[in-house]
């Protein structure tokens, strides 16, 4: 699919030298800076700089009163409670920091994770029963809660209190949980609404220790897992979500959890420096795949485990069942392109809601995600089961998006369709009776239809500035470490260049990789295009007007650091 390059150009030219001069820095990097919103030395210090005194009073978050409150009675009643999390990294993560930050003070709180199979999604009456036979009286729910209505009444009603530490998009009407700490919530004045679920679970915790005179620094030791949720959640890293991932990431590359540090082992990590990338790519899918193929429990068990042993045996099952997801992910990645390309029309469908009883509900919404990337358009994936006796089977679907489409809201028009659903303006989780799913392609496709245009349906490759390789060296490179870690709303800066040389001859290795040296300024640099070896017709050795975008990075190979272009497209 053919790429929009757009140039980003919305910093002032004398905003820019401003900037600069203040600095001390080239102009392609005061405009990154200032494409970031960074537009005076100050706030580039603190973005530079990120760091725990800049994080938000976490008692602005509205019901943060009530939720410290009602644990620090149970503390002293010694009523027993339940942490409750959810079975995705976020979920599995903010559940083991809630868990280790209260050992810290000396509880000993059970946690439950639903099976994504059994129970569903988030707060369910399962899960309310089986509070409720622990005899507990107080669940703390981490990633989930904001739409369990019925269930945080059914709570109630057996006299359990809930607090709920949640950041999905919440409906007009709340649960009436003891506390609900959600920054989305319309009446909630805390400053930044964009926190995960382990985000909004640790503010939570910074809330308890600083009414109990705790020292707050010393939750840093969680930051590492703070970091794996709220880089694996997709959430923007700005602010706070900055500060965590910042702060966490240098807390992994010295873990002392003893999960982490046998999950590093494994997943061939353990002397490499740990970036957002490696948590993306790496550690989240291994964490992940647990509570896709089975029992999440399992990960969180691994995160909060003292015993090496122990670990590197839950480690191990973790590394064998990411395996074996890929495997169900490939399969059902071919079969969806199949029924696409059968059942679709690629090109003009605004979008598709595809579905299959014979697909895994714990892999659809990866699968769903490549399917975006492959064919740029919203998609939703649902697996079903058959109908039985005359009655209608229930579908488990995924829905994800593209830039500029609001797939919530877009649901939101369906919702008469469907049994559930919930998430927000990327993705999306529903149930629906599969006799519904052809009514759902249709209003769906119809709402695509109205809201996106055409403009919205090509990739862009929003480019920060066209340099030249004289002017990539060590400042340069310097300032895009220090702009670290990237993700949502500080993505890594995409350059141009144009009239490059190609030297020598471009080569496809491996799994479709193109791999060439590109000259220009005197200078030669190593180029790799992943995936892009069906771009290698736009190169010919001699070629000396190719126009590149593409990321700079360092490579390092057999302990030698060199700068490589990594290619993003080529005309």
């Amino acid at each position: 699919m053919q790429m929009q390059w757009q140039l980003i150009e919305h910093a002032p030219a004398e905003a820019v030298q401003r900037l600069a001069a203040e600095l001390n820095v080239t102009p392609l990097i005061a405009r990154i800076l200032i494409n970031r919103g960074i537009e005076d030395a100050r706030s580039a210090s603190a973005f530079f700089h990120p760091d725990f005194a800049f994080l938000h009073d976490p008692f602005l978050m509205a019901d943060m009163d009530r939720a410290v409150a009602r644990v620090v009675q149970a503390i002293e009643n010694k009523e027993p409670m339940l942490v409750y999390g959810d079975y995705d990294v976020d979920g599995v993560t903010g559940t083991s920091m809630l868990v280790l930050a209260l050992r810290e003070l000396g509880l000993d709180v059970p946690f439950f994770i639903p099976d994504r199979l059994r129970d569903g999604y988030g707060l369910s009456f399962a899960g309310i029963k089986h509070a409720k036979n622990l005899g507990v009286s107080l669940i703390l729910a981490v990633d989930c809660g904001v739409t369990a209505i019925k269930e945080i009444a059914q709570a109630r009603e057996a006299g359990i209190d809930v607090v709920a530490c949640d950041h999905h998009q919440p409906e007009a009407e709340l649960p009436k949980a003891y506390a609900l700490l959600n920054p989305k919530r319309s009446d909630c004045p805390y400053p930044f609404k964009e926190l995960s679920g382990v985000g909004v679970a640790f503010k939570f915790v910074q809330a308890l220790y600083r009414h109990l005179q705790r020292d707050e620094l010393s939750l840093r030791k969680f930051m590492d897992l703070v970091a794996i949720g709220s880089a694996a959640d997709i959430v923007p890293l700005v602010d706070e979500n900055r500060i965590f991932v910042r702060s966490g990431l240098e807390q992994l590359n010295l873990t002392e959890n003893v999960g982490l540090r046998a999950l590093l082992e494994v997943s061939g990590l353990r002397n490499t420096r740990i970036g957002s990338g490696q948590v993306v790519f790496i550690l989240a899918p291994r964490i992940n795949a647990v509570g896709r193929m089975g029992d999440a429990s399992r990960a969180a068990n691994l995160l909060m485990t003292n015993d090496p042993e122990e670990a590197m045996q839950i480690a191990q099952v973790l590394e064998s069942e990411n395996r074996q997801r890929r495997s169900i992910d490939d399969e059902t990645f071919q079969s969806a392109i199949e029924q696409i390309e059968k059942a679709c029309d690629p090109i003009n469908d605004p979008a598709f809601v595809l579905h299959a009883e014979e697909w895994h509900p714990g892999v659809i919404g990866i699968v769903a995600s490549r399917l975006v990337e492959k064919y740029y358009r919203p998609t939703v994936m649902i697996a079903g089961s058959k109908a039985h006796d005359g009655v209608n089977g229930i579908g488990k679907g995924s829905a994800r998006s593209i830039p500029g489409f609001d797939i919530y809201n877009a649901l939101k028009q369906c919702d008469d369709l469907m049994i559930a659903f919930g998430g927000h303006k990327y993705a999306a989780g529903l149930t629906i009776r599969t006799d519904r799913i052809g009514e759902l392609r249709e209003r769906l496709q119809k709402v695509a239809a109205e809201f996106m245009t055409a403009e919205m349906r090509s990739p862009k490759l929003h480019i920060e500035g066209e340099v030249r390789f004289s002017e990539i060296d060590s400042q340069l490179m310097h300032y895009l470490q220090l702009l670290a870690p990237f993700g949502p709303h500080n993505m890594r800066p995409t350059f141009m260049s144009r009239k490059v040389r190609v030297i020598g001859t471009p080569r496809v290795v491996g799994n479709n990789h193109l791999r060439f040296k590109a000259g220009q300024d005197n200078r030669v640099i190593d180029a790799i295009g992943f995936n892009l070896g069906h771009l290698a017709h736009r190169l010919s050795s001699s070629e000396s007007n190719v126009e590149l975008a593409y990321l700079i990075e360092e490579n390092e190979w057999q302990g030698q650091v060199s700068t490589q272009l990594r290619i993003k497209d080529i005309r």
